[in-house]
């Protein structure tokens, strides 16, 4: 018995609940194993990246890293005056807390209308999130005894806590959206509840498992926060693919018997066929995923891993518990199996495909190549705060601040390291950029120099009034890097000079992001060649594949760039348009997308090598294959593009773009290239398309099936 899947699937039939229940136990220690173990959250050393991280790691050197800062605004609601005692009420409070490490002086705004007081928390900036709250209920005490002032209060702690919670009751919903949809697909696929809970239950379950080993994974690559909502994501999709395409094997092999093979028979021969498939599915996604590891970012390390352990998980539960299940249910299930002809939508759009390849190949690239057009004039940005829900408490705090003092939109920082003799020098130097920056009417004028206890670390705050995002902001580092520095501390002799800040953590990431990009789309390209051609034993098939992906990715990124780089669709999809797209959505979105993408090519082109090794002439093999797959691989995509699109309604636009972006593109790659482009590619290259296969036929029968895996 050569093939370890139908090993494993025979022992499964005929050990129906010891299988059932290994997978429970499985399940139960990954869960559990993660949640005594407990996730390991990334820490601000692990986001630096480019010039900006360069400074905030010489800056911590220091003890001058930014810390938790909360801002308690007191303003007046219409006509009246501030007094000053309530802002006095305000450092008094916040002053008694253990969460607090110190409460600066009142600062009144221009307009002699608001105060704040800026509230500095003890701890690293990420965890102050977690012990935000106390804080808050300061804040809301003062309010209730001053109705006729608003006291309000935000900052990055605040504000995580407010966008975590969003996300959350976010992704509640999106559950409730998808998992309705999805049933349904899956009850018109098969015309039966049992089999159509049973892709649910293993997907449900396999979330669950791959949520607990990212918990013990992150103890390796830490956890920047996302890994469960790329798990969730990737989960559903393929932990549904992958039952979806070996019930379907299943279900076909039973009724082109008539009820004479056995139901562990057929389960061996789904397992031989399609469990073969979803293997080198498994393996094509975990590879592809792993790609991002390149990227050489905590995030992407955090998207990677989720998608790597749920994947694993999809294909273990399809291999192992999947078979019990079908053994065990396969009397309860119609035999009916899928129309040869796979369905009207594909003998229509077949028909003209198999009459005329060349034209149809033409005509689909060429649409393809048009909607990747907006690709050309991409802008690719970091999401600022201002991107976020204003629905937000904190978030329309965060405005008001903002309004009130305009210079606190964002700040430049300089860091200087020197020795501690030299500190006399770097400060005189740093004096002369102050100098220069007050008389430029780019920053604000006021600027703070701050130096370390031991003199080898100073750094000059240089405030902007206006967000990261703005021209202003970006135009603020600009000069300050090519201009400033250069004439004052930058021609210190020895000392090691750069710019963090929220503006430089904004322009700096994406350039980060650019130059990975090529290392790791060459590894996805190499990637999806070796296992396309390793799967099918053909070069040729293996450079079509990657064809095939990068013109599926380029088409879904073309769409994506004129929906959400413009504001046509605004009020169509609820965002607000940054005139950009978020840095990290490209590449998520090739990687995954080639990942999911080899879960049809596999199984469709699976199914046209098996009539091709029946000896079926190649070209009768591809549309043989493409009809006998095609429905399987429509339902897969509908229930795929139901998850995606499920993302869209979240507030965070990052995360509509990347639900939007994934939806259009298995859209396209199952209905474009899969049924017009790969068809008439397949056509047109005849048995080209297999070289430099020479492999034999495989057995014609059920039963033969059966004696060639044993």
């Amino acid at each position: 018995m050569k093939n370890p899947s139908v090993r494993v699937a025979r022992w499964s039939a005929h050990h129906p609940w010891r299988a059932i229940a290994g997978w429970i136990v499985f399940v139960v220690i990954c869960l559990g194993g993660g949640l005594a173990i407990g996730g390991h959250a990334a820490t601000s050393q692990d986001y630096r990246v480019g010039e900006a991280g360069r400074a905030e790691a010489l800056a911590a050197q220091g003890g001058l890293q930014q810390k938790p800062v909360e801002r308690v605004l007191i303003s007046v609601k219409g006509v009246g005056r501030l007094d000053d005692a309530v802002a006095s009420e305000v450092r008094r409070r916040m002053s008694g807390l253990a969460e607090v490490e110190s409460v600066a002086a009142p600062v009144r705004s221009s307009d002699g209308r608001a105060v704040r007081v800026d509230v500095t928390m003890r701890g690293p900036e990420l965890e102050g999130r977690k012990h935000v709250a106390p804080l808050l209920a300061q804040t809301a005490e003062v309010q209730r005894a001053h109705p006729g002032l608003r006291v309000e209060e935000s900052g990055s702690p605040s504000i995580s806590k407010d966008v975590q919670g969003q996300r959350g009751d976010d992704l509640s919903r999106t559950e409730l959206i998808a998992l309705p949809v999805t049933l349904i697909v899956l009850l018109l696929v098969f015309r039966s509840v049992v089999m159509a809970v049973v892709p649910l239950l293993l997907s449900v379950s396999s979330i669950m498992a791959g949520i607990g080993l990212s918990m013990v994974a992150s103890h390796v690559f830490p956890d920047a926060g996302v890994g469960t909502n790329v798990i969730l994501l990737i989960g559903m999709a393929v932990g549904v693919d992958y039952t979806l395409f070996y019930l379907k094997r299943d279900r076909e092999e039973r009724a082109r018997s008539g009820g004479r093979l056995s139901r562990a028979a057929a389960v061996e021969i789904a397992a031989a066929t399609s469990g073969r498939a979803v293997v080198v599915s498994g393996l094509a996604v975990a590879a592809s995923s792993a790609t991002l590891y390149l990227a050489g970012d905590v995030i992407f390390a955090s998207l990677a891993t989720g998608a790597i352990v749920v994947t694993v998980a999809a294909v273990v539960s399809s291999l192992t518990v999947l078979p019990a299940l079908l053994a065990k249910l396969g009397r309860r299930t119609p035999r009916r199996a899928a129309r040869s002809g796979g369905g009207r939508l594909t003998s229509a759009v077949l028909r003209p495909v198999a009459e005329r390849p060349a034209l149809a190949l033409g005509v689909a690239v060429a649409a393809m190549l048009a909607l990747a057009g907006p690709l050309l004039g991409m802008r690719l940005t970091d999401v600022g705060r201002e991107t976020y829900s204003r629905d937000l408490p904190a978030m329309q705090a965060f405005d008001r601040v903002n309004a009130a003092f305009p210079e606190l939109k964002s700040v430049n920082q300089v860091v200087v390291k020197a020795t501690p003799e030299r500190r006399a020098q770097v400060v005189t130097a740093l004096d002369a950029l102050a100098h220069r920056v007050t008389a430029d009417p780019l920053y604000s004028g006021r600027t703070r120099t701050r130096t370390s206890a031991d003199g080898r670390i100073t750094m000059l705050e240089v405030p902007v009034p206006a967000y990261p995002s703005e021209k202003r902001a970006q135009a603020s580092l600009d000069r300050l890097r090519t201009d400033h520095i250069p004439a004052t501390v930058g021609g210190l002799q020895g000392a090691e000079v750069a710019v963090t800040g929220d503006v430089a953590r904004y322009a700096d990431y994406p350039e980060h992001q650019k130059h990975r990009l090529p290392i790791i789309l060459g590894a996805l390209l190499l990637v999806t060649f070796v296992i396309t051609a390793w799967a099918f034993r053909s070069i040729v098939l293996g450079l079509a594949g990657v064809g095939l992906n990068l013109l599926s990715a380029a088409a879904s990124l073309g769409v994506l760039t004129a929906v959400f780089q413009h504001r046509w669709a605004e009020g169509l999809l609820g965002f607000t348009s940054m005139g950009s797209i978020g840095s990290r959505v490209p590449l998520f979105l090739f990687v995954i997308l080639f990942g999911l993408s080899m879960d049809y090519q596999v199984f469709t082109l699976s199914r046209v090598q098996e009539a091709v090794r029946r000896g079926v002439p190649a070209r009768t093999a591809a549309l043989e294959g493409i009809r006998g797959s095609a429905g399987v691989v429509t339902s897969a995509a509908i229930v795929m593009v139901t998850v995606f699109a499920s993302f869209v309604p979240l507030h965070l636009i990052e995360m509509k773009q990347i639900g939007f972006s994934l939806a259009v593109a298995v859209l396209l790659d199952a209905f474009v290239i899969r049924l017009v482009i790969l068809p008439a590619l397949l056509l047109l290259l005849g048995r080209t398309a297999w070289w430099p296969s020479r492999r034999r036929p495989v057995p014609a029968s059920a039963s033969d099936v059966l004696e060639n895996v044993g």
